[in-house]
């Protein structure tokens, strides 16, 4: 027999102890859920991540009404969630932080093999004319979803399009993939051409790419502050000017210098953390990696801090949220669409660049990952 053959999660654990001559007694005891409400296959039980909790942060709506949010973060870093909750101490002691929000929507990118130039602009020009055709098809595949539009570009021999739809509370991958299957079933049927791969690459989705940087994906989202240059001195242990100057070497011109498709410091960290404990699908951490940080001195001495996310793609339902656990998780924030959730997000990204920019230079990154990041160094 073969780990496949066995229909239940004890027996797959059992059959991998006597084959492999281990005990996996701690991957049992941290199975919290059955198998029926997990989406994975061959499954062996589950594994846990240390949950941290940062904030409250004062996030400033829209609508000028404030309100606070904690900040569940997920990670096996030590230092991680205390510099956030310092960035979120600096940022409250200053007023907060406001974040604004634009849907880009969630895409799908097929790819088609049309033959010839002639060809390929020929289906998208079929394509604008029959896009009301096209919304109606995809939107009978889900009562939650929404068609918005779609792009085309045309090389050699091959169209790409990246249809973009609304999913509501979801992330809606899955979604956005089976509304692309019958648009393309329609598309065969009307034109006779068929789609070469359901995925062209041109989503683009769950890879870094210049597409998703400057039009964005699932949502974009832009976060800003100023932080009294009191708070600074006294919160975050350093001077706006220090602050600036680690910002323009770092971000700046070292992201420059190393071809990075992100001009931050860590963004990374607080999306990958923060998908983990709210059950988001974690490859599109690499989407949330990239973004730009800006900053400026204010005539008073006060910091500017701002951060831009163009590509997240985030959900409250389905997939990962679904489990008991996340769905705890995510109240713990009081987000009830994934809109909002995106708004706790951002601010947490921003307070988490604002702290390790501000450690780097005050010159304690090494010193607090010493004292917290060793667990023989924990009292």
């Amino acid at each position: 027999m073969i780990i496949k053959d066995f229909t239940d999660v004890k027996s797959r654990r059992q059959y991998l102890e006597k084959k492999l001559n281990i005990k996996l007694e701690n991957i049992k005891k941290a199975s919290l859920h059955e198998e029926k409400e997990i989406t994975v296959e061959n499954l062996i039980g589950e594994t846990t991540l240390p949950l941290g909790v940062a904030g409250p942060i004062k996030i400033q709506k829209s609508k000028f009404k404030s309100q606070n949010y904690y900040i569940p973060l997920a990670t096996t870093e030590g230092a991680l969630v205390a510099s956030v909750n310092r960035g979120c101490k600096a940022v409250n002691q200053s007023g907060g932080v406001k974040v604004f929000l634009e849907k880009i929507g969630t895409t799908r990118g097929p790819v088609y093999e049309t033959g010839n130039l002639e060809k390929g602009f020929w289906f998208l020009d079929w394509l604008k004319k029959n896009e009301n055709l096209i919304k109606k098809t995809a939107e009978k595949t889900s009562s939650y979803l929404k068609y918005l539009k779609f792009d085309g570009k045309v090389i050699g021999p091959y169209t790409f399009l990246r249809f973009y739809f609304d999913t509501g509370k979801a992330m809606g991958m899955n979604m956005v993939t089976f509304a692309t299957y019958e648009i393309n079933k329609l598309i065969e049927e009307k034109t006779g051409i068929s789609c070469l791969a359901l995925s062209g690459n041109f989503c683009v989705d769950k890879k870094p790419s210049w597409l998703n940087f400057n039009l964005g994906r699932g949502v974009s989202l832009w976060a800003e502050a100023i932080i009294k240059k009191k708070v600074v001195e006294e919160v975050l242990k350093t001077t706006p000017k220090k602050i600036f100057d680690v910002w323009l070497a770092k971000n700046m011109v070292g992201s420059l210098v190393s071809g990075s498709l992100g001009f931050n410091a860590h963004f990374a960290n607080i999306v990958a953390s923060f998908f983990a404990a709210t059950g988001q699908d974690l490859a599109h951490v690499v989407e949330g990696s990239m973004g730009i940080t800006a900053t400026k001195l204010e005539d008073n001495g006060d910091l500017y801090f701002s951060i831009y996310l163009p590509s997240v793609m985030i959900g409250v339902v389905g997939g990962g949220t679904n489990l008991a656990i996340k769905r705890e998780v995510i109240k713990i924030t009081q987000a009830e669409t994934k809109e909002e959730l995106a708004e706790v997000l951002a601010g947490a990204v921003l307070v988490g660049e604002l702290s390790l920019l501000a450690s780097l230079a005050e010159g304690s990154l090494a010193k607090a990952h010493k004292k917290l990041g060793r667990i023989k160094n924990k009292k």
